[in-house]
């Protein structure tokens, strides 16, 4: 039995972090400042994520993944045009996002639990940051209906 991550499972998980990270780069730039600001944040937190999943896997001999997938750039570009059809563009932004990071903190904790026990020390490591993002998230969300 691997102690390890496999390599592909990893640079699947890189991946679908570097897409989230790339919708909030997208998103920011179409948000008021205050927004703004916040999901600046939360792309600095996506990106000492992504650096470290790539050190790791660097440091085991592995390649890492350095751009996302096509779908995640299909998925960007979708959103922006459907957001730009909104009557609140902030708050479809951030439910869309709210959405994408949920989806990204659902695929950490299944990586968790079919992982190896040392792979999970590892990827348990990134949970604060994505619970994080999280609640930063889901408290706009909220906020954002009213």
């Amino acid at each position: 039995m691997p102690q390890y991550l496999p390599v592909s499972a990893c640079n699947a998980l890189i991946r679908r972090s570097i897409d989230l990270r790339q919708l909030y780069r997208h998103a920011a730039t179409a948000c008021e400042p205050g927004l703004r600001m916040v999901l600046n944040d939360n792309v600095h937190t996506l990106d000492l994520l992504i650096a470290d999943l790539q050190a790791q896997l660097r440091d085991r001999g592995g390649r890492p993944c350095r751009h996302g997938s096509w779908r995640g750039t299909v998925r960007r570009h979708l959103a922006g045009w459907l957001v730009r059809t909104a009557a609140r563009r902030d708050s479809a932004w951030i439910h869309v996002l709210a959405h994408d990071e949920s989806g990204l903190l659902n695929r950490f904790e299944q990586a968790i639990a079919a992982a190896p026990a040392e792979a999970v020390l590892v990827l348990r490591r990134q949970l604060p940051r994505l619970r994080g993002i999280h609640l930063d998230m889901h408290s706009l969300g909220g906020t954002a209906r009213y």
